[in-house]
Protein backbone atom coordinates (compact mmCIF):
# COMPACT_ATOMS: atom_id res chain seq x y z
CA UNK A 1 0.00 0.00 0.00
CA UNK A 2 1.32 3.31 -1.16
CA UNK A 3 1.48 6.26 1.50
CA UNK A 4 -0.95 7.74 0.40
CA UNK A 5 -3.65 5.13 0.20
CA UNK A 6 -4.20 6.23 4.07
CA UNK A 7 -6.93 8.32 5.70
CA UNK A 8 -7.25 10.88 8.59
CA UNK A 9 -5.20 10.17 11.06
CA UNK A 10 -2.67 7.70 8.81
CA UNK A 11 -5.17 4.88 9.29
CA UNK A 12 -5.07 2.65 6.20
CA UNK A 13 -8.26 3.52 3.26
CA UNK A 14 -7.73 -0.12 2.17
CA UNK A 15 -8.50 -3.71 4.57
CA UNK A 16 -6.06 -6.47 3.86
CA UNK A 17 -8.11 -9.59 2.49
CA UNK A 18 -8.60 -11.78 5.12
CA UNK A 19 -11.57 -13.74 3.64
CA UNK A 20 -14.44 -14.26 1.03
CA UNK A 21 -17.04 -13.42 3.34
CA UNK A 22 -15.16 -10.18 4.47
CA UNK A 23 -14.66 -9.39 0.91
CA UNK A 24 -18.55 -10.46 -0.89
CA UNK A 25 -20.50 -9.17 2.27
CA UNK A 26 -18.19 -6.98 4.13
CA UNK A 27 -17.79 -3.21 5.28
CA UNK A 28 -14.24 -2.78 4.69
CA UNK A 29 -12.70 -1.89 0.85
CA UNK A 30 -10.00 -4.47 0.29
CA UNK A 31 -9.52 -3.87 -3.42
CA UNK A 32 -7.69 -6.65 -5.59
CA UNK A 33 -5.23 -5.16 -8.27
CA UNK A 34 -3.67 -7.19 -10.40
CA UNK A 35 -0.38 -8.26 -11.12
CA UNK A 36 0.47 -5.27 -12.70
CA UNK A 37 -0.72 -3.24 -9.40
CA UNK A 38 -3.71 -1.71 -11.57
CA UNK A 39 -7.49 -2.40 -10.61
CA UNK A 40 -9.87 -1.63 -14.15
CA UNK A 41 -12.60 1.16 -13.68
CA UNK A 42 -15.59 1.74 -15.59
CA UNK A 43 -16.77 5.52 -15.66
CA UNK A 44 -20.19 6.87 -16.46
CA UNK A 45 -22.14 9.93 -16.62
CA UNK A 46 -23.79 9.97 -13.36
CA UNK A 47 -27.17 11.57 -14.70
CA UNK A 48 -27.76 9.68 -18.21
CA UNK A 49 -26.03 6.07 -16.95
CA UNK A 50 -24.03 6.34 -20.53
CA UNK A 51 -20.49 4.83 -19.95
CA UNK A 52 -17.62 7.51 -20.74
CA UNK A 53 -14.21 5.27 -20.88
CA UNK A 54 -12.81 2.35 -18.96
CA UNK A 55 -9.42 3.04 -17.51
CA UNK A 56 -7.05 2.30 -14.54
CA UNK A 57 -5.97 2.93 -11.36
CA UNK A 58 -3.43 2.19 -8.66
CA UNK A 59 -3.69 2.10 -5.13
CA UNK A 60 -2.72 5.87 -5.03
CA UNK A 61 -4.75 6.52 -8.06
CA UNK A 62 -7.90 5.14 -6.29
CA UNK A 63 -6.78 6.61 -2.54
CA UNK A 64 -6.59 10.22 -4.43
CA UNK A 65 -10.21 9.64 -6.20
CA UNK A 66 -11.54 8.98 -2.82
CA UNK A 67 -9.63 11.51 -0.97
CA UNK A 68 -10.42 14.64 -3.57
CA UNK A 69 -13.87 13.10 -5.22
CA UNK A 70 -12.27 13.91 -8.20
CA UNK A 71 -11.27 10.69 -11.08
CA UNK A 72 -7.62 9.90 -10.75
CA UNK A 73 -6.69 7.12 -13.45
CA UNK A 74 -3.06 5.46 -14.06
CA UNK A 75 -1.90 5.88 -17.68
CA UNK A 76 -0.53 2.81 -18.79
CA UNK A 77 1.12 3.97 -22.18
CA UNK A 78 2.41 6.91 -19.63
CA UNK A 79 3.14 4.92 -16.76
CA UNK A 80 2.34 8.21 -14.57
CA UNK A 81 -0.78 8.81 -12.30
CA UNK A 82 -3.22 11.72 -13.43
CA UNK A 83 -6.46 13.42 -12.61
CA UNK A 84 -8.64 13.16 -15.30
CA UNK A 85 -9.17 17.34 -16.54
CA UNK A 86 -5.64 18.37 -15.50
CA UNK A 87 -4.79 19.52 -19.02
CA UNK A 88 -8.46 19.35 -20.60
CA UNK A 89 -10.27 20.97 -18.56
CA UNK A 90 -12.58 17.75 -18.74
CA UNK A 91 -12.25 17.40 -14.64
CA UNK A 92 -14.93 14.12 -13.44
CA UNK A 93 -16.29 15.03 -10.44
CA UNK A 94 -17.41 11.61 -8.43
CA UNK A 95 -20.68 11.49 -7.56
CA UNK A 96 -21.03 7.58 -6.55
CA UNK A 97 -17.93 5.09 -6.64
CA UNK A 98 -18.97 1.91 -5.90
CA UNK A 99 -17.00 -1.64 -6.23
CA UNK A 100 -18.13 -5.11 -7.15
CA UNK A 101 -18.29 -8.28 -5.59
CA UNK A 102 -14.94 -9.84 -5.06
CA UNK A 103 -13.38 -5.76 -4.82
CA UNK A 104 -11.65 -6.32 -8.32
CA UNK A 105 -12.97 -3.51 -10.22
CA UNK A 106 -14.17 -0.20 -9.61
CA UNK A 107 -17.37 1.90 -11.05
CA UNK A 108 -17.52 5.84 -10.89
CA UNK A 109 -20.93 7.42 -11.70
CA UNK A 110 -19.32 11.20 -12.46
CA UNK A 111 -20.75 14.73 -13.54
CA UNK A 112 -17.79 15.79 -16.16
CA UNK A 113 -17.35 19.82 -15.56
CA UNK A 114 -15.55 21.57 -18.88
CA UNK A 115 -17.38 20.57 -22.19
CA UNK A 116 -18.89 17.40 -20.62
CA UNK A 117 -16.70 15.14 -22.67
CA UNK A 118 -14.68 12.76 -21.52
CA UNK A 119 -12.76 11.55 -24.46
CA UNK A 120 -9.45 12.54 -25.71
CA UNK A 121 -10.36 12.24 -29.26
CA UNK A 122 -13.15 15.36 -28.75
CA UNK A 123 -16.64 13.11 -28.62
CA UNK A 124 -18.39 12.46 -25.25
CA UNK A 125 -17.46 9.36 -24.74
CA UNK A 126 -14.77 6.90 -25.47
CA UNK A 127 -17.67 4.64 -26.33
CA UNK A 128 -18.32 6.40 -29.73
CA UNK A 129 -18.71 3.69 -32.66
CA UNK A 130 -20.49 0.49 -32.42
CA UNK A 131 -19.46 -3.04 -33.79
CA UNK A 132 -21.58 -4.95 -36.05
CA UNK A 133 -22.70 -8.28 -34.31
CA UNK A 134 -24.81 -11.60 -35.78
CA UNK A 135 -26.05 -10.89 -39.22
CA UNK A 136 -24.80 -7.10 -39.34
CA UNK A 137 -21.12 -8.58 -38.94
CA UNK A 138 -21.57 -10.88 -42.00
CA UNK A 139 -22.25 -8.12 -44.08
CA UNK A 140 -18.92 -6.53 -43.24
CA UNK A 141 -17.12 -5.24 -40.12
CA UNK A 142 -17.44 -0.82 -40.87
CA UNK A 143 -17.33 0.53 -37.30
CA UNK A 144 -20.71 2.73 -36.66
CA UNK A 145 -20.17 6.36 -35.48
CA UNK A 146 -23.00 6.48 -32.44
CA UNK A 147 -21.68 10.52 -31.94
CA UNK A 148 -21.95 12.90 -35.09
CA UNK A 149 -19.92 15.62 -34.04
CA UNK A 150 -16.73 16.15 -31.01
CA UNK A 151 -17.55 18.37 -28.40
CA UNK A 152 -13.86 19.88 -28.69
CA UNK A 153 -11.05 20.16 -30.48
CA UNK A 154 -8.51 18.34 -29.27
CA UNK A 155 -5.71 19.95 -30.90
CA UNK A 156 -7.01 23.22 -29.16
CA UNK A 157 -7.48 21.59 -25.63
CA UNK A 158 -4.09 19.15 -26.08
CA UNK A 159 -1.73 21.40 -27.99
CA UNK A 160 1.45 19.38 -28.30
CA UNK A 161 0.53 17.27 -25.69
CA UNK A 162 1.60 13.56 -26.46
CA UNK A 163 -1.24 11.29 -27.99
CA UNK A 164 -2.01 8.32 -25.10
CA UNK A 165 -3.14 6.10 -28.10
CA UNK A 166 -0.39 3.64 -28.67
CA UNK A 167 0.06 1.44 -32.13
Amino acid sequence: MSASATGPGGTPLFATRRSVEQVEEGKELAPKFDADGLIPVVTSDAASGEVLMLGYMNAEALARTIQSGEAHYWSRSRRTLWRKGTTSGLVQRVIELRVDDDQDAIWLRVEVLGAGASCHVGYRSCFYRTVPVGAAAEAGMALSFTENHKVFDPAEVYGDAPNPTQL
